[in-house]
Order: structure tokens, then C-alpha cells, then sequence
């Protein structure tokens, strides 16, 4: 299950480094970015007790834009903690997470001049269960030079019968043309 659910990322990377001779000519360019953020989860559980946590995270993005209004990207968040949340499926369950690794394919729309909404699908992976999810996601960032942006993030995971979260980031990209 886990070789198909890896199958998808790497083919998404494999086409868009083949258009990469493309860009020049019509104003494609691609940005590789990481980040340092926090998750925070609702329906955390920590001695036995409901409670909000905040989790540190890294977030490791490729996109590809395909003129200066839209693109597409890889986006993957990596939750550096062991944590246990209580499940949104109304019968008190309990899921046991352990550093999960969730990889999302994601839609780009720049509007104005930082401005940048996201959104899309993708999946949480992790040694005892893999689950769906959707991201919305907002970033402001600012053009340092040429090459080099710093974003400011806001995603919201939606996890299908499971949990949500909402991470908040930081971040430095480095911007191909």
C-alpha cells in the first residue's frame, strides 16, 4: 500500500522535471521551500485528558507555476513527536501517531502581490495507519532578491475520520527561473 501511495509523488516530480526545458520560453518557473512550523491539534491527548497540543513540524514544498497566477506543487508536512489524539468518530477512540509524514498534491493561486491560497488532497502516512486528508492552505511572502522568498503559512488538515489540525509556519524558498 505504501510503494502505491508513494507512486503518485514521484510521478508528479518526474513531469515536471520533464517541461523543465519549457520555462523560459513561457514564464514557467518552480520554487523549492522549507519550513519550520508548528501542528496544532485540537483533540490531543495527554494524561488522559483532552487537550490542545502544539507539535513542532517541518514542511518541505516543491511547486511549479505555470505563469504568475497559478500552479501546482508537492507539499509535505513531517511532525517531529510521538502524539496521541482522540478520533473524530464519536466513539471515544483513540489513534497513536509516530512522526507522520504527509505528503499533499496541491492546487496555487497567487492573488495580489504576496498572496497565495492553496488547496488540495494528499495523505498522512505513518507505521500503524496511512489516512486521507484535504489542506487549505494561505501564505503571504516577500521576494528577498531574485531568487530567494521568505512565506509566512496557514494550513488546515482535514483527516477523514480521524482528526484536523492546523499548522503554522515559517519559511525560506529558493525561486527557479
Amino acid at each position: 500500500m505504501k510503494m502505491k501511495i508513494l507512486f503518485v509523488p514521484l510521478v508528479f516530480l518526474l513531469f515536471v522535471f520533464n517541461v523543465r526545458s519549457q520555462e523560459e520560453e513561457s514564464g514557467r518557473f518552480q520554487r523549492l521551500g522549507i519550513s519550520l512550523s508548528h501542528a496544532n491539534i485540537s483533540s490531543g491527548l495527554k494524561d488522559a485528558e483532552n487537550k490542545w497540543i502544539s507539535l513542532p513540524a517541518w514542511g518541505i514544498d516543491y511547486d511549479y507555476w505555470f505563469n504568475e497566477k497559478w500552479g501546482l506543487g508537492m507539499h509535505v508536512d513531517i511532525i517531529v513527536e510521538k502524539f496521541t489524539v482522540e478520533e473524530n468518530l464519536g466513539d471515544d477512540s483513540v489513534l497513536e501517531r509516530s512522526f507522520p509524514i504527509a505528503p499533499a498534491i496541491m492546487g496555487l493561486h497567487k492573488f495580489g502581490r504576496h498572496h497565495t491560497l492553496m488547496f488540495g488532497a494528499g495523505v498522512e502516512l505513518e507505521k500503524e495507519e496511512n489516512l486521507f486528508l484535504n489542506r487549505l492552505g494561505y501564505e503571504y511572502g516577500l521576494e528577498i532578491s531574485e531568487k530567494w522568498e521568505v512565506g509566512f503559512s496557514l494550513n488546515y488538515d482535514f483527516r477523514w475520520n480521524a482528526y484536523d489540525s492546523y499548522i503554522i509556519g515559517i519559511g525560506v524558498s529558493r525561486v527557479f527561473r
